[in-house]
């Protein structure tokens, strides 16, 4: 689901403003301590991370629960909480001109069910990377931000 109708109620308030959002990000990792990334519709800022918007009555841990299996079609466990993040890092303008600060809780995870696939709709692709790949990788800004600030990414800062 693209836009939470909580945030397009607000958004249907307050327009492109930017608005402070929770959210969760997943970071899940295979056997070999490769870590999935994807790339999101209409995002040509590099790679991404599964997660998205908290919604209203929902833990950050069940909205990492879900956006993982919205977004790729897996179950997850969640293997522990690495940190809760916000700032300017963590503000993003979409193609459209809405504005979101995210707050986001950042989760490890596990894939115990399925097997990853883009939804097709928020998400159009997925890889596996490990760390000597992620150093050259393109990721979107915030992507970096987290994953520099939970210790999994060295590249470059731009």
């Amino acid at each position: 689901m693209p836009i939470p109708p909580y945030v397009a109620r607000l958004r249907a308030a307050v327009g492109s403003e930017l608005l402070l959002l929770p959210s969760a990000s997943v970071l899940p990792f295979d056997a070999a301590g490769r870590l999935l990334l994807v790339r999101h519709r209409g995002h040509h800022d590099g790679w991404g991370l599964v997660g998205g918007a908290i919604e209203p009555g929902e833990s950050p841990a069940e909205a990492a629960v879900r956006e993982a299996k919205e977004e790729i079609g897996v179950e997850i466990r969640l293997e522990g909480l690495l940190d809760v993040l916000g700032g300017p890092e963590f503000e993003v303008t979409y193609p459209h001109g809405d504005r979101a600060a995210y707050v986001t809780a950042v989760y490890r995870a596990g894939i115990v069910g399925g097997t990853p696939r883009p939804d097709g709709d928020e998400v159009v692709d997925f890889g596996w990377f490990d760390r000597a790949e992620l150093a050259g990788l393109p990721v979107s800004r915030f992507a970096r931000a987290v994953l520099r600030t939970t210790g999994q990414y060295d590249g470059p800062t731009v």
